[in-house]
């Protein structure tokens, strides 16, 4: 199979987007697919070149987002990217956002009359909410409607999200990109010097929030729960954000009490989640969070909130608590409740591993190879690869 992927965000920005975009990359290439990449550039030190520095990659102009420097616009040109696409000749075109590029990209596969796939992975809808302008709400929706209308598959992080979708027209959705890479992030990667460097003792309970420090992450409800439980515990917890954004300065002066550590690599981060106690996510806007699973994954309770594809993952009593998205006392009273007994919170953590477990990126790897080989017919045995053979040899996957 050759398939082209775009994206308005990509290596080396870290989001949810951008892991589940770069896997799939990694994905086709291990079981012998080719892939050409369609994405923004970055500015040069930001990686090794700040454009990814191949051949199968397109790195279009952009700039950065004035409120928000970290995202960029994209300016794709049709032209560009119909010449870099018409040379690698793909079978299949997959848009995994809706900017810019996934438009260059949605137009370029219609006019080639192409297979074409999109992703469904934020909901910009209530984003116009938590902005403030809820009246734009119903455009934004028009707008996705008529952006995702011609896929033949619609990946969806989550049930919830999937059926939201069908309910207005889309009926091609289906639920794929909610895998969590449970070697990477482990247990065992629990060090002792990384909660000496937080502060936490032996006894210490190390409160943890990850995710971009945005509005729409609800981090007024954040701010409110963990200042009422800073209050109430004092020196029996640490609390530690990891992440960057427009709202950083409204963290430091509301929560200075917070450890803020900014932006962390993937690497640091799976030592930060297992050396972590609990990890607390109010966002409301989450069609996956894969944070949760990330935390989940390294063995340690998540408190999130009851909406969206976080209630898919985070249950109750089982890995963690689930709290009314803006019940911000609700959120201090499970913090300080799990701080307090160190026999359910490790439950909790082991029922989270075990969570994770059953969301493995391995079995996703599979289903996506067979997702697209359905719309081309059938043209690539996905278990001919050596790649997928092995993953199906080592008992993580099942035979179809």
């Amino acid at each position: 199979m050759r398939i082209a992927l775009t994206s308005d965000t990509y290596t080396p920005q870290v989001n949810g987007v951008t892991t589940v975009v770069h896997r799939i990359a990694q994905v086709l290439r291990a079981a012998g697919h080719a892939v050409a990449v369609v994405a923004p550039r970055y500015p040069r030190g930001s990686d090794d070149g700040g454009g990814g520095g191949r051949d199968d990659e397109l790195r279009v102009f952009s700039l950065p987002f004035p409120p928000y420097p970290s995202i960029r616009l994209s300016f794709p040109l049709d032209r560009q990217v119909a010449r870099f696409l018409d040379r690698f000749a793909p079978d299949l075109v997959h848009a995994a956002t809706e900017g810019p590029i996934g438009v260059a990209a949605r137009r370029y596969a219609l006019r080639r009359n192409l297979p074409f796939v999109t992703s469904y992975h934020t909901d910009f809808p209530q984003y116009t909410r938590d902005y403030g302008f809820p009246f734009l709400a119903p455009l934004v929706w028009r707008w996705l409607v008529r952006f995702h209308g011609p896929a033949r598959q619609i990946h969806t992080p989550g049930v919830a999200v999937r059926d939201e979708l069908v309910r207005r027209g889309l009926r091609n959705a289906v639920v794929w990109g909610r895998g969590v890479d449970t070697a990477h992030f482990h247990p065992s990667k629990r060090e002792s010097g990384w909660r000496r460097w937080l502060g936490g003792g032996d006894d210490t309970v190390i409160v943890l929030h990850v995710g971009r420090l945005a509005a729409e992450k609800n981090l007024r409800v954040l701010v409110e729960a963990w200042t009422r439980a800073h209050r109430f515990l004092g020196p029996r917890a640490v609390f530690a954000i990891a992440g960057d954004g427009p709202e950083k300065q409204y963290i430091a002066t509301n929560i200075p009490f917070t450890r803020q550590l900014g932006f962390v690599d993937r690497e640091s981060l799976a030592s930060l989640y297992a050396s972590a106690d609990l990890c607390v996510l109010p966002s409301r806007t989450e069609t996956c969070g894969l944070v949760a699973l990330e935390a989940m994954a390294s063995g340690i309770p998540v408190i999130a909130a009851d909406a969206g594809g976080l209630r898919e993952s985070v249950l109750s009593d089982v890995n963690g608590i689930l709290v009314r998205p803006d019940d911000a006392r609700g959120f201090s009273q499970a913090i300080i409740a799990l701080v307090g007994d160190a026999t359910r919170r490790h439950a909790l953590g082991k029922g989270a591993r075990q969570t994770a477990e059953g969301r493995d990126v391995k079995a996703e790897d599979l289903e996506l190879l067979r997702l697209y080989g359905a719309l081309l017919g059938g043209v690539a045995d996905p278990r001919s690869s050596p790649y997928v053979a092995s993953l199906e040899t080592e008992g993580a996957l099942t035979r179809c």
